[in-house]
Parts: C-alpha cells; sequence; structure tokens
C-alpha cells in the first residue's frame, strides 16, 4: 500500500473511531454504572436520552458533585441518594419561545437525563444543594 494510501486510512479509521466515543458517550455508555436498589426498574421503564459530566472533590469538610446542566431549571431537577450513590435526573426541554423557531444547530442535549455517581464512604450530616455556572452543586458536609 502507497504511503499516502496508508495515511488517509489511519485519519479515516482515527476519525471513525472518534465519531463512536463521542456517541457513546452521549448515551452514557462506558461510564461504569449500573441500575441499583428498588428504584432502578422504575427508570428502566423511562430510559434516559443523554447523561451529564460531573466533577467529585473531596475536601477536609465535604464532598462537592458538580453536575454539567447547562439550560436545565434547577426546579427540573432531582437528586436523591440510594445507600452510596447520588442519583440526578431529570429533562432539558426547549423553552416555549424557541419551540417554533428555527434551528441551525443544536448540540447540547435534550431529552431526559439521569446520572448515577458513587460517592466516597463516609458519614454526611449535611445537603446543600446550589446552582451555579450552569451546573447543579451538591454538598454533602462530612459528619
Amino acid at each position: 500500500m502507497p504511503r499516502q494510501d496508508s495515511h488517509d486510512w489511519m485519519w479515516a479509521e482515527a476519525v471513525a473511531m472518534l465519531a463512536r466515543a463521542e456517541s457513546a458517550q452521549g448515551r452514557g455508555e462506558g461510564r461504569g454504572e449500573r441500575p441499583q436498589g428498588p428504584a432502578a426498574s422504575r427508570r428502566a421503564a423511562r430510559p434516559a436520552a443523554w447523561t451529564p459530566a460531573v466533577d467529585v472533590i473531596e475536601t477536609e469538610a465535604a464532598v462537592l458533585i458538580l453536575v454539567s446542566l447547562p439550560g436545565v431549571a434547577a426546579e427540573a431537577v432531582e437528586a436523591s441518594l440510594e445507600g452510596d450513590i447520588v442519583v440526578v435526573s431529570g429533562r432539558r426541554t426547549l423553552p416555549p419561545e424557541l419551540q417554533t423557531a428555527v434551528i441551525h444547530r443544536l448540540e447540547l442535549p435534550m431529552g431526559r437525563f439521569e446520572r448515577r455517581i458513587p460517592i466516597p464512604p463516609g458519614r454526611y450530616d449535611g445537603v446543600r444543594r446550589d446552582t451555579r455556572d450552569g451546573c447543579l452543586l451538591i454538598s454533602l458536609h462530612k459528619a
């Protein structure tokens, strides 16, 4: 195979692999999460369309969970604790005034989302929920 053909083939394979990875990430695959607990069967009937990105940061006083939810109102987000898993779910929709708009690009995911976030073992005596810069911030204060 000539050198240029092999170079083109490698780039085509690399681009295809990146596209598959991005598609899998959008579906929430590859995050090592499996539904658990009694509510898992209820959620199975309502599959999530997308999975938001999260950061989990531990300080001396708390575990902070930052969930990326641009365009999602705080009231539209549910957060619950199931054992050692924080479950964040809700729905991202277009605002009513944009329902009839001509959309030229729509890259932020729409529809139902859910993310199951394992937390470090420990005892927590307080939970605070806040929104900041398009993110949901959950603070679990250590006992």
